[in-house]
């Protein structure tokens, strides 16, 4: 693996290439992108994939990345335009593309800017408000537990975005008559460590569920664009906005094992399938 920094002008890019360039076999990097997860979320599946080069980064201001602009929000186009820069320094696009989470709003993002960056994008539940009926209850839930998370710190604020993350169906009358979540049920502190810059739990990240894809764009993108929903995500909030999008493209989610995180191992506490997901990435990337 060979690490590198991209210095831009409001942010240093740290980006590392897993394999050789030119890649040994000729097919095109495969790279993947999360948001907020930096790199280190991709471990597992970069071990999985060791005849490809793999290539992942720090989105800015997250992990390695520094930013140099004094911003602190996380915006789809700004970072696209990260990726993009990316890309170029490799000097071996179009890539393949996993992209995950606020990350696959990134890659939408980055397929309408610039449709020549990527020639396959498998886009795995991407977190965006505006296709779903409820949208207007979806927010008013985002605006619960960020203001929960402003009132009582992290743990509290995590386990209201979990219980908001992991409601079945559209955001009801029901949802908003719970009692808040007790975040030691979660196995969440409930001490108040006092910091307020959680990039999940606060409003800087907001721009990223508030994105609004460009339907046609991306359906007159040169990319094959491939909507994934984890088999155990497909009533939550997560699988819903991918099988919302996936039907404005035109298409079916494609069905992936395991959760929102089934590509990770269990070092961060909530272990999916790596090996079973890397097996159906194989199979999607492959065809036609």
């Amino acid at each position: 693996m060979a690490h590198h920094t991209l210095n831009l002008p409001d942010v240093d890019l740290v980006y590392d290439v897993h394999g050789p360039l030119p890649t040994a076999d000729g097919r095109p990097p495969l790279m993947m992108i999360g948001q907020p997860m930096d790199a280190s979320g991709f471990h597992a599946q970069v071990a999985l994939f060791p005849d490809r080069t793999v290539v992942t980064y720090d989105p800015r201001g997250l992990g390695r990345s520094a930013r140099k602009d004094g911003g602190v929000t996380n915006e789809p186009g700004i970072q696209a335009e990260d990726v993009h820069a990316i890309i170029e320094a490799l000097g071996a696009g179009p890539v393949e593309m996993l992209a995950s989470s606020g990350g696959a709003v990134t890659a939408l993002a980055l397929v309408t800017a610039h449709p020549d960056d990527v020639a396959t994008l498998v886009a795995h539940e991407p977190p965006i408000d505006g296709v779903l009926p409820d949208a207007d209850a979806v927010q008013q839930a985002r605006n619960a537990y960020t203001q929960v998370y402003r009132d009582k710190g992290w743990g509290a604020g995590m386990a209201a975005f979990i219980a908001m993350t992991a409601w079945e169906g559209e955001v009801t009358d029901e949802y908003f008559a719970q009692p808040a979540p007790d975040p030691a049920a979660f196995g969440m502190p409930t001490e108040d460590d006092g910091s307020r810059d959680d990039p999940l739990l606060s409003d800087r990240s907001w721009a990223v569920v508030h994105y609004e894809p460009d339907i046609e764009a991306l359906k007159a993108a040169p990319t094959r664009i491939v909507v994934a929903v984890g088999e155990e995500s497909v009533k939550v909030y997560t699988g819903r906005t991918a099988i919302a999008l996936a039907e404005r493209l035109g298409q079916q989610a494609t069905v992936f094992p395991s959760h929102h995180g089934g590509f990770m191992g269990g070092e961060f506490g909530y272990a999916g399938q790596p090996e079973a997901f890397a097996a159906k990435l194989r199979e999607v990337l492959a065809r036609p």
